[in-house]
């Protein structure tokens, strides 16, 4: 392999900021922080706004728009019968 061209692939700590959840894999993202493990490791660190441990989808916590107050029934009695013309 060519020295120089590759990215720095190394082990790196996503943390979910809505609930502190971490994790370690490894990435070639770019990082400013640093991170001590409870290990002794210290390790890049990465934030994240959300992952499948706080995601709505993930966590069964999600609302159908469907059923929400019949806002698509609404929408659809409204706007739906409308018809183009020239």
């Amino acid at each position: 392999m060519k020295d120089g061209i590759h990215p720095n692939y190394r082990e790196i700590c996503f943390q979910d900021m809505s609930n502190g959840f971490k994790f370690v894999t490894r990435s070639c993202a770019n990082t400013k922080e640093m991170i001590t493990m409870e290990d002794g490791r210290e390790l890049p660190l990465y934030k994240l706004d959300t992952t499948s441990e706080s995601h709505p989808f993930y966590t069964g916590t999600q609302k159908s728009v469907d059923n929400m107050g019949g806002r698509v029934e609404k929408f659809r009695n409204r706007f739906g019968k409308t018809t183009l013309t020239k």
